[in-house]
């Protein structure tokens, strides 16, 4: 039996390697903007958010089976293994073709269809590397997928830095992703082996697929949908607008994406707490519902407060023109609904409500698609900002209602929290977007940050015994 302080242990690893590989990334996101360009980087990320699309139908929920199958029977691991390789081979190769076929039947220019085809290359790669990875978290060993994540954005880093360096293309650019994929391939591969203890093959028989498909098709139309509604916008700026507005979204989206391991870390151990008050403690459920949705409000309004006060210096580290202004405006606005969607979506999982999560997923892409292509061409990145501000309110009342036919909890506590925090974000926005006439860049941030939480505080958003409480779980 697996002792708790090493799944604790693994789960801070991962936590801490995914706060270092978002920091790795996001640096190397603004070199990259600044060296090749909003129009290059446009297509650069076009290609990348296809074939991430199309990734998915080569898992199609199998990882998610696959973790889950060995947890509850590591003896059988080689076995399960096996016929997930099995399943994924034929997978990765059609799901390769149809993605180059596609890309030629949209019509992309020669330069953006050999991008697509070295990222479809990755794709593949990656794929296989998360069903290793997704072997070993059933075994509770996630230490190789922690470093493995670190040292791929890190090759990425290095590689794609030299090709700018050089003044290499964006060919050349996104063959650091190829190089990175081969590594964390490799890396996976050996780490698997040595930590499964039994050999074992791809498997192909089709009885075993079809069990196998009925525990993954829940997980794979989820990851469908939600693969949809993260990535499709970039797909389809690209052929409702021009490259350069992708360049321009991928700003906001990238700042969004970068901030994203703060409510992952924090459901991560939520998770499995709000699955135990279920069956014990109902009152508990929402009192941490609750809780969490405080927390999270605490964390984002400051970060829209912050972003508003120095949209144009943040724009300027990108080299970006003022037709940014308002696609970073718009989207960050969104950050308040993504991060209190997270403990929503926990919760409902947690209480068996997954085909509701499935049913809200698919219903949000669907509304995100026909709005895209209404607003897109109206207003090219604008509409997309638009589109991701709409259709995460529209997750988060959905998620909402949905909860309240299943806990009783104080709603009108969270909203206190809402207004005492954005009251204190107001005032930490003026703080900086005055201070940064007289001090550094960091300097304003620091001094905004100090300013938000004292004012927090002196409105009462939350008292010492919060303060306490955080100090002890980091303590834990």
């Amino acid at each position: 039996m697996t002792k708790i302080p090493n799944i604790a242990r693994s789960t801070s690893y991962l936590t801490l390697a995914l706060i270092i590989q978002k920091v790795i990334s996001f640096s190397y996101f603004i070199i990259l903007t600044r060296a090749l360009g909003l129009e290059v980087m446009g297509q650069y990320y076009t290609a990348i958010s296809f074939t991430t699309i199309f990734g998915i139908f080569i898992d199609l929920g199998l990882a998610n089976v696959l973790t889950r199958e060995v947890a509850k029977s590591p003896e059988g691991a080689s076995r399960w293994l096996g016929n997930v390789i099995g399943i994924k081979i034929p997978l990765a190769v059609a799901t390769f073709l149809v993605a180059l076929l596609m890309a030629q039947l949209l019509g992309y220019e020669p330069l953006v269809w050999l991008l697509i085809l070295i990222s479809a290359f990755s794709m593949v790669l990656d794929s296989f590397t998360a069903t290793f990875f997704a072997t070993l978290r059933g075994l509770h060993t996630l230490k190789y997928e922690s470093l493995a994540s670190i040292i791929f954005q890190a090759l990425v880093f290095v590689f794609g830095g030299v090709a700018l360096y050089f003044n290499q293309g964006v060919l050349v650019v996104i063959f650091a992703l190829v190089l990175a994929s081969t590594f964390n391939f490799i890396f996976s591969f050996r780490a698997l082996r040595r930590e499964l203890k039994t050999p074992w093959y791809p498997v192909f028989n089709r009885e075993s697929w079809r069990k196998i498909w009925l525990l993954s098709w829940p997980f794979g139309m989820f990851a469908i949908a939600q693969r949809l509604y993260l990535y499709l916008d970039s797909v389809l700026l690209s052929n409702l607008a021009d490259f350069h507005e992708v360049g321009v979204y991928q700003i906001a989206f990238k700042i969004i994406n970068a901030l994203q391991f703060l409510p992952l870390a924090f459901v991560a151990s939520l998770y499995p707490a709000m699955s135990a008050y279920w069956l014990n403690s109902r009152n508990q459920l929402a009192v941490s519902l609750e809780r969490a949705l405080s927390y999270l409000t605490i964390i984002s309004l400051p970060i829209i407060a912050g972003v508003f006060a120095l949209d144009q210096a943040i724009l300027d580290i990108f080299k970006a023109g003022p037709e940014a202004l308002w696609p970073l405006r718009v989207s960050i606005l969104a950050l308040f609904f993504i991060f209190v969607n997270y403990p929503i979506g926990s919760l409902l999982n947690a209480c068996d409500r997954q085909k509701k999560n499935l049913l809200f997923i698919s219903t949000v892409a669907f509304s995100s698609f026909v709005l895209n292509l209404f607003l897109i061409p109206r207003w090219g990145a604008l509409g997309a900002s638009i589109t991701v501000l709409l259709t995460n309110g529209l997750m988060f009342i959905l998620g909402i209602f949905e909860v309240n036919k299943i806990i009783k909890y104080n709603f009108k506590k969270n909203l206190i929290v809402v207004i005492k925090s954005l009251l204190a974000a107001l005032v930490m926005a003026l703080i900086v977007y005055l201070g940064k006439n007289y001090l550094s860049l960091p300097g304003a941030v620091i001094l905004g940050g100090f300013t938000y939480f004292f004012s927090l505080y002196l409105l009462g958003g939350f008292s010492r015994a919060d303060i306490l409480s955080v100090k002890q779980s980091f303590k834990r």
